[in-house]
Parts: structure tokens; sequence; C-alpha cells
């Protein structure tokens, strides 16, 4: 760990735990941010529980940090940079996907960059992010965006409302993968853990879903792209990159 390290620090909740603080609102949050001046002045903001009622119960400054401490405190929220050490904000939401489709306490990820460029925007909305705002909000305006993200809504900043839409509509957009878009979620899920080699068994675990349900899943995937084993879906998966 560098000098930047993982804090993931004692709190009276637990994750997932009950709601308590300002407004009768209660979140825990995880910071994720490579400069630790710019995580001090959001914590400063928006850390006073009693008054915000949103909890910082960890930071972290790369990628590795990010996973370690979200895995180890399981917040509601976690506010997350674009732009980090180990692989940026994408891959935190590629490793963490299997806490983003928990069936109970999911956690949620808002982005928060200083960046509003099309890739990046699409790139975290893509991964599982359920918005993106920049780091001009107000505290206000984030201890609401919190809330409504923890909530389970889409939150953007008012200008990115429109450009993502644009961004979307646009030819410059990443391409449709239309064989990808006919997977749900969870099944997204269990392909990527099936290519990794994992067994029924250990993805049940992983995903706090019964066996029966994982074979379910696997067998609308074969079906949905036309494969008939998991040699195949894992060839599929690593040509994508799902690996």
């Amino acid at each position: 760990m560098s000098s930047e390290g993982v804090q993931a620090e004692g709190t009276a909740g637990t994750p997932g735990g009950p709601a308590e603080g300002g407004g009768g609102r209660h979140a825990r949050v995880v910071l994720v941010d490579d400069h630790r001046m710019f995580r001090t002045g959001v914590r400063a903001e928006i850390g006073r529980t009693e008054q915000t009622g949103v909890e910082v119960v960890g930071e972290a400054a790369d990628v590795d940090q990010a996973v370690a401490v979200i895995t180890a405190t399981r917040p509601e929220v976690v506010l997350l940079d674009v732009h980090l050490p180990g692989g940026g904000g994408v891959e935190v939401l590629r490793r963490c996907a299997p806490l983003m489709a928990a069936a109970e306490s999911p956690v949620r990820f808002l982005a928060l960059s200083v960046s509003d460029a099309a890739e990046d925007v699409i790139g975290v909305i893509r991964g599982g992010a359920r918005g993106y705002v920049t780091k001009t909000i107000t505290g206000a305006d984030l201890v609401d965006s919190i809330f409504r993200v923890q909530d389970g809504d889409a939150v953007f900043s008012p200008r990115l409302a429109g450009f993502v839409l644009d961004a979307f509509a646009s030819s410059d957009a990443p391409p449709v993968d239309e064989d990808m878009d006919r997977l749900t979620q969870r099944e997204r899920e269990v392909l990527r853990l099936i290519a990794r080699g994992y067994a029924y068994k250990e993805i049940a675990k992983q995903l706090f879903i019964s066996v029966k349900t994982v074979e379910s899943h696997v067998s609308a995937v074969l079906r949905k792209l036309q494969l008939s084993n998991r040699h195949e879906l894992t060839r599929w998966a690593t040509a994508r990159r799902l690996v």
C-alpha cells in the first residue's frame, strides 16, 4: 500500500445497517480519488454525519485499494474518480461487479470527476455506475446525489444529462454489442465468473444466489448466445475482454 493507502474505518453501523443521521437518512460512503487533498475536502464538506447523514467509512487512492476497501466496508455508495492508478474507475467497476449485482444491499457507484469527456462518461456508465457528476458540484448537491443513487436513481450533473444522451446518440459513441445487450446484468456477472473458471457453487456464493439459479442463468446465456458449453462461453468472454 502506498502512503495514500486504504482507509477502512470502524463505524457504528454495519454494511447495509440501520438508517440514522441527518434528516432521517443515512448513507455509508467510500471516497475513491488519487488526490489526498481532494478526498480531504470532500470528507470535510459532506462527512459531517449528524448534519448530512453521510458517513465516510473509507478512502482509496488507486484501483487495488479501492477494491479492497469497498469489499471490506460494503458501503451503500462509492464516489469514484474516473482516472485512477491501476486501471481507472472502469476497472474498479469491473472488479466490484458482484457487489453491484448483490440481491441485498448492492453497492452503488457515482462517478465524481473533473472530466466530462464522452469516453469517460460512457465508459463508467457502461461499467455500471449509477451516475456521473463533475467536481464543480456543491456539497449540498453532492449529498442529494448520494441519496438519490442510494435509492437506485440515475444522477447526472444538469449539463451532463443532455450531454450523455447526445453522446449515446452520436456516431462517436462506442459501438453497441447486440449479443452483450441481450444479457441481463446478472447473466453478465455469471458469464464473467464462469469465464474466470469459478465453479457453480463458488459463483452462487459470490453473487448470494443458489446454485440452481446459477444453472438457470448459464442456460439462459448459452441460449441467448447460441453457444453449447462453458468452454465456448469462456472463449466468447475472453474475446470481449470480459474475463
